[in-house]
């Protein structure tokens, strides 16, 4: 049946306690509702992409929302088989991984929706970065956007510290798949000293749900980080290789 299994990717930055307690309840209601795809968690918050049927996802939503104590901002898409063939709940050091002291807050009043995205690109004044890895920019990106052709987020650093400097790109625009590498990386670019930071609000897959197509400046698909390998411009299935063409990828974060 086309579309019978609905995909939800949501994340948040908030501190977070007692994790083994959460894993504990999270893997049960996963379990208990038929849920699987991968749930991280770290003291700085949760980062997940899990897939169901659109009645068992709805009522696991419901009940993680009240574990984790928020209200999901999630993302949806369709498929018409089983995305995830396992269901993880992981404790790691940080739920995307930049090995970097990062003030979330120094990110205050970067972001910009899709309805400004495309003005703000356009002009040569901005430079624009891509925060995501070779394998993903090589299935699709935006129009002169920069590859920093890293193999790991937590590689990016080196690249800026090596490129970019803050008295020459006075504005960076940056994205990433579902908004998270950006919740991290556009606050520690203010940090470094960058005047001018923008990233844009729940990624490509939010700018591909808004945008028509015939004013879209995305270039190719989007890499995801399921057996979907990518989807394309209204958030179907794409062309991209076979996923175990990604099997030796270090980076797997469910961005």
């Amino acid at each position: 049946m086309a579309g019978a299994y609905k995909i939800a990717t949501f994340y948040e930055f908030k501190s977070l306690a007692d994790l083994e307690r959460l894993r504990d309840k999270l893997s049960a209601l996963m379990e208990e509702d038929s849920i699987f795809g991968t749930i991280i968690l770290a003291p700085e918050g949760f980062n997940s992409t899990v897939s169901g049927t659109s009645h068992d996802l709805e009522a696991f939503l419901l009940k993680a929302g009240e574990t984790l104590g928020t209200d999901f901002e999630v993302k949806l898409s369709t498929f018409d088989k089983p995305p995830f063939k396992r269901r993880k709940v992981k404790i790691k050091r940080e739920i995307v991984t930049l090995r970097k002291e990062v003030d979330i807050e120094a990110g205050r009043g970067t972001h910009v929706g899709s309805d400004e995205w495309n003005r703000l690109i356009s002009d040569p004044e901005t430079l624009l970065l891509d925060t995501r890895n070779d394998y993903e920019v090589e299935v699709g990106r935006f129009r002169g956007a920069v590859n920093p052709f890293t193999k790991s987020f937590g590689e990016l650093p080196e690249f800026v510290e090596e490129n970019l400097d803050p008295s020459k790109f006075k504005r960076v625009a940056m994205y990433c798949t579902g908004g998270i590498r950006c919740e991290k990386f556009a606050p520690y670019l203010k940090q470094k000293g960058f005047k001018e930071v923008y990233q844009l609000k729940g990624g490509i897959l939010k700018y591909l749900e808004d945008t028509l197509e015939a004013e879209s400046l995305w270039e190719g698909e989007c890499f995801v980080f399921d057996e979907r390998v990518s989807v394309d411009e209204d958030l179907q299935k794409g062309e991209a290789s076979d996923p175990s063409f990604f099997k030796n990828r270090k980076d797997c974060e469910n961005d």
